[in-house]
């Protein structure tokens, strides 16, 4: 493809040189082959316009930045280059890619999901939904990319936009038609999904993180109403939008809807358009009537808690939307087993229930320990709360976690996280000054040593929470990324509590 057509559509202030022909484009230098297209734009930390020198080293034919000075440096430097400067790097990678790879985008139906919490609960039950209909699906969020069968890592929530077409373009061309992504807050405000157009958005709950990202919590919601105000993502607004009007945020977002095109649809517990209905709470899945406009319909799940039937009303929303009948979406509901590190259980034919979860806000924890307390209510059973906060986030966020952390549980342990650049022992002071309220408590930074803590005081009829990092396998240090898996480190506890009569943990 030449450069001109690699540029068409996109929003650039100068362009300049030779229309060469051009095969790929990359943000990051250690990519660019021959032929290739170096976006060079300036981040958060680094500034990609410093990379231009390797990137052409690399064979990269062409080059746009966002960097007026260095594009006319260039026009002098390296005339042989195709050049292009933009107002936005991330709005013109992401027209690019799109242009390169021939829009793929536009052959999926997309639902995107964003919110504080709940975001990877939704996203699975909605493909589970989309997956009894029939449909051949895609997955992009936090946990895992799922494209045509294969499970991949997730480098981001959300990836970069060049990233993201190549997903789509690689289950498209598999034979997928639909595609549920997770949205963070961080890639709509950075314009990483610039010109996905959404068929369906959900919007799941607002409570505070990512501030010291986002500044406060105006310009947090701001970010996440991108996803469903005209302009957002460049290419219009969603035709249906999901929002739960439990939440206050929910019902914001709805007034700021209200002169819009956009159908919005509205769930919640009881007055919404999808309710439930004589709600059963177990320790091992939940029981309700989904009340929705199109008819009620009997609901069983393996997934615990108040939380997750209102992640199943969003979901099951999107699914009508996107034309899944009330029998398929209660078959999909009932075939997922359970999400990795949300409400996990790691059972070991132990006498007390342990849970790997990643809340890690303090609503989040709040939401986790006042289900635990409703689960072990019935047996007179404890609830052991093992929870950190992350370095090099916010700060204020630390002791309101751990106040939400002590308000339902009866012992609480307070460890590391991912401590990243930051002291451990200074996070953890952080912390422990909103444990206050705990009536027991324990500071022990060593994670794997709190885990045989938390356990280690469990008794029959308890339940241990293992809060924080849920599905991740690696805990991020000052000394770098090390292998740690809190499933893993709990059945290694648990089978040594059982050594004498080995069992399997599932």
């Amino acid at each position: 493809m030449l450069f001109s057509e690699a540029i068409r559509g996109v929003a650039l202030t100068a362009q300049v040189g030779p229309d060469v022909e051009v095969v790929r484009v990359d943000y990051d230098s250690r990519r660019v082959a021959p032929a290739g297209i170096f976006l060079a734009m300036r981040g958060e930390a680094v500034d990609g316009n410093r990379f231009i020198s390797a990137a052409v080293e690399r064979g990269a034919s062409a080059v746009v930045t966002d960097d007026s000075d260095v594009f006319g440096t260039l026009q002098v430097t390296n005339p042989s280059l195709a050049l292009g400067l933009c107002g936005h790097g991330r709005h013109a990678l992401a027209g690019i890619a799109a242009n390169l790879l021939g829009h793929p985008e536009r052959r999926l139906k997309i639902c995107g999901v964003t919110g504080t919490n709940g975001k990877t609960t939704t996203a699975f039950l909605l493909e589970a939904m989309l997956q009894a209909a029939g449909r051949k699906t895609a997955l992009v969020g936090t946990i895992a990319y799922h494209l045509n069968g294969k499970v991949l890592p997730a480098s981001h929530t959300t990836p970069e936009s060049s990233d993201l077409v190549a997903l789509f373009k690689e289950a498209a061309e598999g034979g997928a038609t639909e595609a549920i992504m997770e949205v963070s807050s961080h890639a709509l405000a950075q314009g990483r999904v610039w010109g996905i157009a959404y068929d369906v958005a959900i919007f799941t709950n607002l409570t505070r993180d990512h501030l010291d990202f986002h500044g406060d919590m105006a310009a947090y919601f701001e970010a996440k109403q991108q996803l469903f105000l005209h302009g957002g993502t460049g290419v219009g607004a969603p035709r249906i939008a999901i929002v739960n009007v439990d939440d206050a945020a929910g019902r914001q977002l709805r007034e700021a809807m209200q002169n819009s095109a956009t159908q919005v649809v509205m769930y919640g517990w009881s007055d919404a358009d999808f309710s439930a209905r004589d709600v059963e709470l177990s320790a091992t899945g939940t029981n309700f009537t989904m009340v929705t406009p199109v008819g009620k319909i009997a609901i069983e799940t393996h997934l615990a808690g108040r939380v997750n039937v209102w992640n199943i009303l969003g979901a099951a929303a999107a699914a009508v939307a996107r034309g899944v009948s009330l029998d398929q979406i209660a078959a999909g509901v009932r075939g997922l087993a359970s999400v990795p590190g949300r409400f996990e259980q790691v059972a070991c034919g132990q006498p007390f229930a342990v849970v790997v979860d990643y809340a890690h806000t303090d609503d989040a924890l709040r939401n986790l320990t006042r289900m635990a307390r409703e689960l072990v209510a019935p047996q007179h059973g404890r609830v052991i709360t093992l929870f950190g906060c992350g370095g090099d986030r916010d700060r204020a966020k630390r002791p309101l976690m751990a106040k939400a952390a002590a308000e339902n549980s009866d012992f609480v342990v307070l460890t590391s996280d991912n401590p990243r650049s930051e002291d451990p022992a200074a996070i953890l002071r952080d912390a422990e000054a909103g444990l206050a309220s705990a009536a027991k408590y324990a500071v022990i930074e060593d994670r794997a040593a709190a885990i045989r803590e938390a356990i280690a005081q469990a008794r029959a009829g308890d339940i241990v929470l293992l809060a924080g990092k849920g599905h991740e396998k690696t805990q991020t240090t000052r000394e770098g990324v090390h292998p740690f898996d809190d499933v893993v480190v709990a059945q290694g506890v648990l089978q040594g509590l059982t050594a004498e009569a080995p069992i399997i943990c599932n």
